[in-house]
C-alpha cells in the first residue's frame, strides 16, 4: 500500500482511466482525476466511482496549457491517458485528434516538468503499429499510421520521448493493446456484440471479423500502468502492455455467442468497416520487456474477462446506457 501520495489520472471519466482511478485508490493513493469540462457537469465513468476518500475530481481540458500547469500542482505521478480514441471519428475530423491527443500531450508534459513530478505515464496504443510486420510485436516494431488517430498518437509518443531526451523529463510510455471489459464504449467490436444480443437481436450488425487483436482485461491493463508508474529506473522506455497471444475477431464472436447461450448471425453492416488501407489486419504484442523489468502479468484469460463483461452489461442499470 501507498500512503497519501497524490497521482494525477487525466482521462480518468473514461473507460481504461475509471478503473485505474479505482485500482489506485485501492493501493492507498490520493487521485486527483480529470474529467472532460462539459455544462451537464457529468463525471463520465467517473460517476460510478465518486464519491470515495482519498479522490479529488477536477473538470477540465488537457487542450489548455494553464489548466494542465495548475492540475499537477503538488503530484507525485500523472497517469495521462485523455485523449480522442475512436477511430472512425478520426476520418472526419482529424485536427480535433491534433488538437487533444498532441497538443494535450504537449501540455501535459510541460505541467509535469514545471512541477517537477517523479514520473508522467503518458498512454499510447497498439495501433501505432499498424498491421503486423511480425510477430509477436515488440517495441521495436516500425510504427504505421493507418489512420488520422493513430498518426497523432505517434506524435504524442514522439513528443513524449522529446522532452525525455531533451529536458530529461521522467517520461514511461505504457502501450496497451487492445483492452476490454466493463464500461468500454459500444464503438468497440465486444461490447458491439453483446449489448445487440442482450437487447434481443437475432442477426448481428459487424464488421469485417478476420483480423485479430491482443485482448487484454481493463483490470490487468490497470494494474500494467500502475507497475509503469512504480517501477524505478525505466524512465526513456516504451513498453507493451499485453498479452502476448492473439484471437480473431470471429473467435471472440462465437465465444460471446456461446457464454450468453444465444443462437445468432452475424450480418456485415458495411457502415463498420475501415477504409481498406487503414484496417489493421494483425495484432500480437510481445509483453518480455514488461515482464522482465517489472512483477506485472495478465490474470485473466479470454474467456474470464468476456465472462465478466456480459454480467455486467447485462445489468439492466448498464445496458440502458448503450445506445
Amino acid at each position: 500500500m501507498v500512503d497519501n501520495k497524490t497521482v494525477v489520472v487525466t482521462g480518468a471519466d473514461g473507460f481504461i482511466g475509471s478503473h485505474l482511478t479505482e485500482a489506485l485508490l485501492a493501493r492507498g493513493y490520493n487521485v486527483r482525476a480529470l474529467a472532460q469540462y462539459n455544462s451537464f457537469n457529468n463525471w463520465g465513468w467517473l460517476e460510478e466511482v465518486a464519491p470515495r476518500p482519498g479522490l479529488e475530481v477536477v473538470c477540465g481540458d488537457v487542450r489548455d496549457p494553464d489548466f494542465c500547469l495548475d492540475l499537477c500542482r503538488g503530484a507525485d505521478t500523472i497517469y495521462h491517458l485523455a485523449a480522442l480514441i475512436a477511430i472512425p471519428y478520426s476520418y472526419v475530423a482529424p485536427e480535433s485528434y491534433v488538437d487533444t491527443n498532441i497538443k494535450g500531450t504537449v501540455n501535459m508534459c510541460r505541467a509535469a516538468r514545471h512541477n517537477g513530478v517523479r514520473r508522467i505515464v503518458v498512454t499510447s496504443t497498439s495501433e501505432v503499429y499498424g498491421t503486423a510486420r511480425y510477430v509477436p510485436i515488440d517495441e521495436a516494431h516500425p510504427r504505421q499510421p493507418q489512420s488520422p488517430y493513430s498518426a497523432t498518437k505517434i506524435s504524442a509518443d514522439a513528443m513524449a520521448q522529446s522532452f525525455y531526451l531533451t529536458y530529461d523529463l521522467p517520461v514511461v510510455t505504457a502501450r496497451p493493446f487492445n483492452t476490454y471489459g466493463p464500461r468500454q464504449s459500444a464503438r468497440a467490436i465486444i461490447p458491439t456484440i453483446i449489448t445487440q444480443i442482450a437487447t434481443g437481436h437475432d442477426k448481428i450488425k459487424l464488421g469485417d471479423l478476420t483480423p485479430t487483436r491482443d485482448f487484454n482485461f481493463v483490470a490487468d491493463t490497470a494494474a500494467g500502468f500502475i507497475a509503469l508508474g512504480e517501477t524505478p529506473g525505466i524512465e526513456g522506455r516504451d513498453i507493451n502492455i499485453a498479452t502476448g497471444t492473439e484471437v480473431s475477431m470471429r473467435e471472440v464472436f462465437e465465444t460471446i455467442v456461446r457464454l450468453m447461450g444465444r443462437e445468432v448471425d452475424e450480418v456485415l453492416d458495411p457502415q463498420r468497416l475501415r477504409p481498406k488501407n487503414s484496417e489493421v489486419n494483425r495484432l500480437c504484442g510481445d509483453n518480455r520487456l514488461i515482464t522482465s523489468l517489472t512483477d506485472w502479468r495478465p490474470t485473466h484469460t479470454l474467456e474470464q474477462g468476456l465472462q465478466k463483461t456480459i454480467e455486467w452489461i447485462c445489468r439492466p442499470e448498464n445496458l440502458v446506457k448503450y445506445k
